[in-house]
């Protein structure tokens, strides 16, 4: 699933090639991905622009020229691509927002969405999530404040979307490894300096993942040398039963409360 650092990449990457160019179709494949009719978007969208985009947590706010906005959630496999008919890639799509010559490609919405909202439903959409880490507001004392007195395992908080915003399976266990913690260490255990440590090491791992892409397998349009490029290198993530680049021990993967979870048990403690 996208998180943060994907988000992130894909806010930037359209920030510089749809604002203000004018919708001039919108084609609807799975009606399911949307919070209205497809005919609402349809005869609605047309000829509206883009102003902004924001992203919040895993989510890409479109701010549309009308007040409105397209709330987009790409969940488990969605992918983003920019670009013209000849260009796509040979995926099935659920949305496509054209913009005369090239498209916006939304595909993999399986389980994702694109919602057109009122300021006020955008708001309530979003209320729960939980502060960002790499929000300028955020320090070290918020974030050990935050999670002092938690309960539970390591990555369980991390990937809770009410505590930090936009952080799932892959950067939890990434943060967890540059901290050295493991991902299933009891947070009411973990002193101030452990805190510390692992505030760091969040700020490390999402602001690097995040100059370089994040992880996606696809490029965002044709020429795109960024996208992706975290993919090789994750320390931990997706690397069960190889060499830790660290200590040289096995990385192990295991099931933590439904999740698979990736760690070096010679170099990543509980404290």
């Amino acid at each position: 699933m996208p998180e943060l650092p994907e988000m992130e990449n894909y806010r930037r990457l359209l920030s510089q090639h749809i604002l203000n160019k004018p919708i001039t179709e919108v084609i609807v494949n799975r009606e399911k991905s949307l919070n209205v009719e497809a005919d609402v978007l349809r005869q609605t969208l047309p000829g509206a622009r883009i102003i902004f985009v924001e992203r919040r947590g895993k989510h890409l706010l479109f701010h549309l020229s009308d007040g409105r906005r397209l709330l987009l959630h790409l969940m488990l496999g969605g992918l983003l691509f920019y670009g013209t008919e000849d260009q796509r890639p040979l995926r099935s799509t659920q949305i496509e927002i054209v913009f005369g010559e090239n498209r916006l490609y939304m595909m993999g919405l399986r389980l994702g969405y694109l919602h057109l909202l009122s300021v006020k439903e955008t708001e309530a959409a979003l209320s729960k999530l939980g502060p960002e880490l790499l929000d300028r507001r955020m320090s070290a004392e918020r974030f050990k404040e935050r999670v002092r007195g938690r309960r539970g395992a390591l990555k369980t908080m991390f990937v809770n979307q009410t505590v930090f915003a936009g952080i799932g399976n892959c950067y939890s266990d990434e943060i967890a490894f540059q901290a050295g913690l493991r991902p299933d260490s009891p947070v009411q255990g973990l002193g101030d300096d452990a805190l510390g440590r692992l505030y760091e090491a969040a700020g490390t791992v999402l602001r690097n993942a995040t100059d370089i892409g994040g992880y996606m397998e696809m490029p965002f349009m044709e020429g795109d040398t960024v996208t992706g490029r975290y993919n090789d290198r994750c320390l931990v993530y997706d690397r069960g039963g190889e060499a830790c680049y660290r200590c040289g021990g096995t990385i192990l993967k295991e099931e933590l409360s439904g999740r698979k979870v990736f760690y070096c048990p010679d170099c990543q403690h509980d404290r």
